[in-house]
């Protein structure tokens, strides 16, 4: 499942490559085990960054919301992990209901849904879509840009009643499904037709979605990954890691905390300064500020002094101060900046991997000619290049350089790996409220 890129890549090699190129036995045998002591969650989708001296995961999705980017042609491989995923859950799954975000007019997204859904119906279920929407009360056809269609239909409740006098159940009409699969992040919280469901499996489950869940927590928890892996390979872990520190006493409106976001920026700066120091990196070092919860790259910025954290002007302010379904940023993530030294089709570009269950199934490249290569490139410009694969993703290829397709490709389904296992150990960590 290693993708090969069929646009020639640019960008030095990266000694890490030769290292995984070396230990992927140990790498193996290494991840083989903690599957086994950690439950992977059902689908991931990871932004990684390669600066060509450092790799690094930069964002992990829990939602992910890009099947329709994956090449067509390795939708095999999205069935068999699949299968191994629903086995996990529910054995003799039949039914499956599907819930969504409610983007009715994102054309890309709902392709994305509409790419799930095949999926998952060729693993032998039953797949229809619930709407959250209130607004959808009867069946309701989406005609798509390829000419498929989607039916959104009202979620209703049924069966015994719980404390709450809903029925325990969630479904359709004439539709009892055994799960219920959320591709929806919970951003704005969880609706109460989703609560108090005891007799379903909800996957992933509600303490995954962003009005639980920090950015900060998932980033510790790959620190700890990172380190330990480092450490059987005798790598420093800052290779792999990305530094960051947290502000969560910010309100970008009120113009409050800004002593804490710019204390926090010069610590980290400081600590990068040093390790570009210590391995002869000239390139200026920057950070990303971001929202500690939320997706969809809103509520982000580069900074490279902590100066211009200080006095941000109304327009700085106001992107920063509210991030998907109008939420206020109150809780800020500052990540080391790792430059993209990779182009495609002159474009910056960054991989995104994606996973079902432990199985790397696909990625693509994520593109933006309006963005420079320490700038976030999930902004408004941004296309996408599917990746195409030629072999397995436990199947590099030594006959060639370290830093030929497969093999970096074998280093990116590595690192996203570590931050799938950050995610299974970060959810076993977490409160599991709703």
């Amino acid at each position: 499942m290693v993708p090969h890129l069929t646009t020639a890549l640019t960008g030095p090699m990266l000694a890490l490559e030769k290292r995984f190129l070396d230990a992927e036995t140990t790498i193996e045998h290494w991840l083989r085990g903690e599957w086994l002591a950690h439950s992977p969650p059902f689908y991931c989708s990871v932004d990684l960054r390669n600066s060509g001296f450092k790799l690094a995961p930069v964002d992990t999705n829990l939602f992910p919301g890009g099947f329709n980017n994956l090449n067509p042609a390795f939708l095999p491989l999205c069935v068999q992990a699949a299968m191994v995923a629903v086995e996990k859950v529910c054995p003799e799954a039949k039914n499956l209901l599907l819930i969504p975000e409610n983007h009715t007019r994102n054309q890309f997204y709902l392709q994305n849904v509409s790419r799930l859904a095949t999926i998952l119906h060729h693993t032998g279920l039953n797949v229809r879509i619930g709407s959250l929407l209130p607004e959808i009360t009867a069946p309701t056809t989406l005609i798509l840009p390829d000419g498929q269609t989607l039916t959104l239909e009202p979620l209703k409740r049924f069966g015994s009643a719980g404390q709450d006098g809903q029925g325990r159940r969630l479904g359709l009409e004439d539709f009892d499904p055994c799960a219920v699969l959320l591709n929806n992040d919970l951003s704005a919280g969880v609706p109460s037709i989703l609560e108090n469901l005891h007799e379903q499996f909800v996957i992933p489950p509600l303490h995954a979605g962003w009005h639980v869940r920090r950015k900060s927590q998932h980033f510790a928890a790959y620190q700890q990954v990172a380190r330990e892996f480092a450490g059987m390979l005798d790598l420093d872990p800052w290779l792999l890691n990305p530094d960051f520190e947290v502000c969560g006493q910010i309100n970008f409106q009120e113009k409050t905390g800004s002593e804490c976001l710019a204390a926090n920026v010069d610590t980290l700066l400081y600590r990068i300064r040093s390790k570009y120091k210590e391995y002869g990196i000239t390139s200026t070092p920057f950070v990303i500020v971001k929202a500690d919860a939320g997706t969809y790259g809103m509520g982000i910025m580069t900074v490279k002094d902590a100066s211009e954290v200080k006095d941000l002007n109304r327009r700085q302010r106001n992107k920063m101060a509210v991030v998907k379904e109008g939420l206020q940023v109150t809780e800020v993530i500052i990540q080391e900046g790792v430059p993209t030294c990779e182009t495609v089709d002159e474009a910056v570009a960054e991989p995104v991997v994606y996973m079902i269950d432990r199985h790397v199934v696909g990625g693509f490249y994520r593109l933006n000619t309006q963005r420079g290569i320490d700038e976030n490139l999930n902004a408004p410009g941004m296309q996408f290049k599917p990746l195409a694969f030629e072999t397995g993703c436990t199947l590099p290829d030594s006959s060639q350089a370290p830093d030929a397709p497969p093999n970096r490709f074998y280093a990116y389904g590595v690192v996203a790996r570590l931050a799938l296992l950050a995610a299974s150990r970060e959810l076993e960590q977490s409160p599991a409220v709703a």
